[in-house]
């Protein structure tokens, strides 16, 4: 009896409570920081990463949606089957969807979407996926069917990522600025170079659920400079931030969860293959056998990274240590440039994009390169300079050398586009890449999939290095922010204040 009078004396005190300050305990609100700021926020149009962080499940959905664990659940489809030869996906789409500008989302803005992402004019980071759908169908409203040219396992993952997005056709060619989607947010403010916000949308079908109304994302290059707005209590979290340095400091700091997670992440030594002498493979097994991985993992991301030899991560299905096939091994840098008949020293310009594994690591490169006799050139760019002079499809490609990371999982199959910027174009690799896809059968695909990054490492197509550990620093209260990375995205749906 004496426990119910207590409960009733507390629930009487609460009541009698002024509701403003009840109010104030509800925080609705977030400040995030990224590195890299978007030089757009159209996803299907632009391979930036940073792209993704900001629209990813907020401002556009998918089809599918990738969790933390890396599996695939239900977003804008409400069930999918496949054939047995897992050629041909059928998909229920979700009634009663909006886009933000009210038009209905249905199976005809599917088929634009990925239809869109398949024309020869695309830019998506994608579209070779896209162009290899024998046939988007939508049979009604609410199916849709797509068939494509080889068996892909994949499907329900790779539709789930920023290029999948579903796009409303009206809006299509202004979404870099003026983003329309169906998530569960919409543009607010963006203030170039600085911030940008996003409002939840109040018309969203699951709107209640939602329970962040404000996100604000500052873009902060600085890895000294997030350390201090994250202590200040500026940002409440940066996820995949550059503070290597300043780890133990965090975990020491019981304001803070330091998450540091596995990635399928891939960095390397982008290798410009089109250009001599790089075209030699005795020349790129030259570069390749001058970098010490180990030396390289501590500085450009002070040993958060695990070494790789190929295009792949550990983990991922058929996964191989190719480590052993170019080990560090100096003396044989220099005798494999005397074979080439490389006249030394050579000079090759290596281009760094702004993140600092690429800046560090640029300047750990340069150093072991000049001990056999290159000297490479460091040239700083910007993230849109970076996208344009390196990578972009159709060129132009100037650069010998570069350093950046690939986060995308399943992109094995972008060494087989021809305009790809290492510049490999390799018949024999693209022949087995096409059996890969023709195997349904997982224990044999393990197998091809084994041999197609030996056949990389051998090729000594690009420095493979290491694949990263991410870091995440999070307010301790704050919840729904993910360790694991398996695709770069920041589900704000899933956000909350403790």
């Amino acid at each position: 009896m004496l426990k119910k009078l207590t409960i009733f004396a507390v629930a009487a005190a609460f009541a009698a409570m002024p509701l403003p300050s009840l109010a104030q305990g509800k925080k609705d609100s977030v400040v995030m920081a990224m590195t890299l700021e978007p030089p757009g926020l159209d996803p299907t149009n632009a391979a930036a990463a940073a792209i993704a962080e900001v629209t990813l499940y907020n401002l556009y959905e998918t089809l599918t949606k990738i969790n933390e664990d890396g599996s695939v659940s239900p977003l804008l489809a409400e069930s999918w089957q496949a054939s047995a030869d897992l050629k041909t996906y059928t998909f229920k789409l979700r009634k009663g969807v909006k886009f933000h500008n009210g038009e209905p989302f249905d199976s005809a803005a599917v088929k634009f979407s990925y239809d869109r992402n398949a024309a020869p004019t695309s830019t998506n980071k994608d579209k070779s996926l896209y162009q290899a759908f024998e046939s988007v169908a939508a049979p009604d409203a609410e199916t849709i069917v797509v068939v494509v040219k080889y068996s892909e396992p994949n499907l329900p993952f790779l539709l789930g990522q920023a290029g999948g997005s579903i796009v409303e056709p009206k809006s299509a060619p202004t979404n870099a600025t003026q983003p329309v989607g169906t998530g569960p947010y919409t543009l607010g403010a963006w203030a170039k170079g600085s911030s940008l916000t996003l409002n939840k949308w109040p018309a969203y079908r699951n709107a209640g659920a939602i329970k962040l109304s404000k996100v604000t994302i500052r873009f902060i290059p600085d890895p000294a400079a997030q350390v201090a707005a994250l202590l200040s209590g500026d940002v409440d979290a940066i996820p995949r931030a550059p503070v290597q340095r300043s780890v133990a400091q965090f975990k020491a700091d019981p304001r803070f969860n330091v998450l540091i997670g596995g990635s399928r992440a891939k960095t390397i030594v982008g290798i410009n293959g089109r250009r001599k002498p790089l075209d030699d493979v005795r020349v790129r097994r030259a570069i390749l056998a001058a970098i010490d991985r180990k030396a390289m993992i501590d500085g450009a991301v002070d040993g958060f990274g695990a070494p790789i030899g190929s295009f792949y991560t550990p983990a991922s299905l058929g996964y191989v240590d190719t480590t052993g096939i170019n080990p560090y091994d100096p003396e044989k840098a220099k005798k494999l440039l005397a074979e080439a008949g490389v006249k030394m020293p050579l000079e090759l310009s290596l281009k760094l994009p702004p993140p600092p594994y690429a800046r560090q690591g640029g300047e750990v490169l340069a150093a072991q390169l000049a001990k056999v006799g290159i000297i490479a050139k460091i040239e700083n760019v910007e993230w849109a300079q970076w996208l344009s002079q390196v990578f972009a499809g159709n060129g132009p490609h100037n650069f010998d050398l570069t350093i950046v990371s690939h986060v995308e999982p399943f992109d094995l199959v972008k060494i087989t586009e021809p305009d790809y910027y290492l510049g490999y174009n390799n018949e024999a690799f693209n022949a087995l890449y096409e059996k890969i896809r023709a195997t349904p059968v997982e224990a044999e695909r393990a197998k091809l999939l084994g041999d197609a990054q030996r056949m990389l490492a051998t090729d000594a197509v690009a420095g493979f290095l290491f694949q990263p550990q991410w870091i995440t620093v999070a307010n301790k209260k704050l919840k729904g922010v993910w360790k694991e990375v398996p695709q770069f995205e920041n589900d704000f749906s899933a956000w909350s204040w403790e």
